[in-house]
This record gives C-alpha cells, structure tokens and sequence, in this order.
C-alpha cells in the first residue's frame, strides 16, 4: 500500500512540494518567528523552497510577513540563507 506523501505550497514560488523538502517557518505567541527544521513546533507556519531564489524572493516581496501576519526579523533570511542548497 502505497503511503499519502503529505504537500505544502512554497511561499515565494507557489509551486507544491513534499512537506519534508520545504523549510517551515513559525510564528509562535512563546517564540515568536522562527526557523522550524524539525516541522513540529506549534503555531502557525509558512513554507519556503530551500533554494536561494526563493528565499531572496520572499524577502523581497515581504511573503513570509504576509503569510505569518509578522514582522520577520533579518537574522531570519540569515538563518534560511544558511539552510539554502
């Protein structure tokens, strides 16, 4: 039996994706925004591609912010920056 492989939209490029290839980002009351690699902690998350392009494109075009409905701190494009392939 063939197992339901579980997809989420990329943020910048809009193009669906494995869940577990796309880097999550959340917005979270405790911690506010944050770089989810795990895929676990709770609140509310966006995806991201992990290519460059697509990072650099949501930072642009403040994506992330309008997904997560919060400021995202620069270090954050750092920490993605730093995940991109």
């Amino acid at each position: 039996m063939n197992k339901k492989i579980p997809m989420r939209m990329c943020v910048a490029c809009r193009v669906m994706q494995p869940k577990k290839t796309l880097i999550r980002i959340v917005r979270s009351p405790e911690d506010g925004v944050c770089v989810d690699l795990t895929g676990k902690k709770s609140g509310k998350g966006a995806y991201l591609c992990r290519k460059a392009e697509c990072i650099e494109k949501a930072r642009k075009t403040s994506a992330l912010k309008r997904a997560l409905d919060a400021d995202i701190p620069q270090d954050i494009y750092k920490e993605l920056s730093d995940n991109a392939q």
